[in-house]
C-alpha cells in the first residue's frame, strides 16, 4: 500500500469541502474525470470509502470524515509553516560578530548601524574564541588579525588598546591582581595578568563581564580595554598603556556578501561608527 500524496489529499479537502467534482474542478482548474479517478486512487491507497457517491454530488463516509479532520490539521500545519517561513524571509538578516568586549559595544551602538526603517534585521553575536569564516560563523567579523586566507572582503579600521584598572577606592600601594582563569583565556589581553603576575592573583574569573565587576567592586587590578575601563567612574589607570596588547581592528565580511545592500551599509555604517570612536578605542582621555 502507498503512501498518500499531500497534492492528492489537497485534491481531496477540495472536493469534500464542494461536495462534488464539478465544483471541485472549478475551484482548482482540474477536469472533474481526472479529479474522480484521484479519488479512486487515493481510496485504493488509503484502504478506506472515503466518499458516498451519489446523483447530488460525493458527501464523505465515515472514514473520509476521519481523513478529512486530519486533513484539515494538516492544512492548518502547513498554513502555519508557510507563515513562519515567510517571516523568516521577509526581512534579510546580517549577523555581526565580535569577541565578549566589542560585542557588547555593538550592541549599545545599533543605533548608528541600523535604522529603524532599514529593511534589514541585525544579529549580534559573541565569539570569544575567534571567528572562522571558512564555517561562516557570521557576516561580518570585527578582528584583531587581518585574516591572510579565503575569498574575504577586509577593512582596516581603528586602533584597540588596553591597560591595568583597579577601583579609585583600592588604597593599597601594591593590591592584588584579578585575571581571567586560563581555560577562559583567548586573547594576549586575557593571558596577560597570569603571564606576568601568576604569582600575585588573588580572584580569578570565567567570563570578561565578571572580571569587570570583580575590578570595580576592589578585589585587585586587572586588565581591560581603554574604551571599556575609561567608561567606568569608580576606576582609575594606575599604569600608561600596555602596548605590547594594542592591535588594528579589522571589518571582515565574504567577498561574495559585501555586494548585498544590506551587507555594504552595515559595513559602512560600521567603519563610520568606530571612526568617530576612535579615539575611546585608542584609550584617548584627553
Amino acid at each position: 500500500m502507498t503512501e498518500p500524496e499531500w497534492d492528492d489529499l489537497k485534491l481531496f479537502l477540495n472536493v469534500a469541502r464542494a461536495g462534488g467534482l464539478g465544483a471541485a474542478a472549478a475551484r482548482t482548474g482540474i477536469s472533474a474525470p481526472t479529479i474522480g479517478r484521484r479519488m479512486l486512487m487515493l481510496e485504493r491507497a488509503t484502504g478506506r470509502t472515503l466518499f458516498v457517491r451519489s446523483q447530488r454530488g460525493y458527501r464523505p463516509a465515515p472514514d473520509g470524515e476521519v481523513l478529512l479532520a486530519h486533513v484539515n490539521a494538516m492544512q492548518e500545519a502547513a498554513g502555519k509553516i508557510a507563515e513562519w517561513r515567510g517571516q523568516a524571509f521577509a526581512l534579510p538578516i546580517v549577523s555581526i560578530g565580535a569577541d565578549a568586549w566589542l560585542s557588547k559595544l555593538i550592541a549599545q551602538e545599533t543605533s548608528d548601524i541600523r535604522a529603524s526603517s532599514d529593511p534589514f534585521r541585525l544579529c549580534c553575536q559573541m565569539h570569544r574564541a575567534g571567528i572562522d569564516f571558512t564555517y561562516r560563523q557570521t557576516d561580518v567579523g570585527l578582528m584583531r588579525e587581518r585574516p591572510e586566507n579565503g575569498n574575504l572582503a577586509i577593512r582596516k579600521s581603528v586602533q584597540v588598546t588596553y591597560a591595568v584598572y583597579s577601583s579609585a577606592a583600592l588604597r593599597k600601594a601594591t593590591p592584588p591582581w584579578v585575571s581571567l582563569g586560563t581555560q577562559s583565556a583567548y586573547s594576549p589581553a586575557d593571558r596577560w595578568v597570569f603571564e606576568h603576575h601568576e604569582g600575585e592573583i588573588r580572584t580569578w574569573a570565567n567570563s570578561p563581564e565578571l572580571l569587570l565587576q570583580l575590578i570595580i567592586a576592589g578585589n585587585g587590578r586587572g586588565v581591560l580595554p581603554c574604551f571599556v575601563g575609561d567608561a567606568q567612574p569608580g576606576l582609575k589607570r594606575p599604569s600608561p598603556i600596555l602596548e605590547d596588547l594594542s592591535y588594528t581592528l579589522w571589518i571582515v565580511a565574504h567577498d561574495d556578501d559585501r555586494h548585498r545592500p544590506e551587507m555594504r551599509l552595515v559595513m559602512d555604517r560600521l567603519a563610520a561608527l568606530f571612526k568617530r570612536l576612535a579615539p575611546r578605542l585608542a584609550g584617548r582621555t584627553d
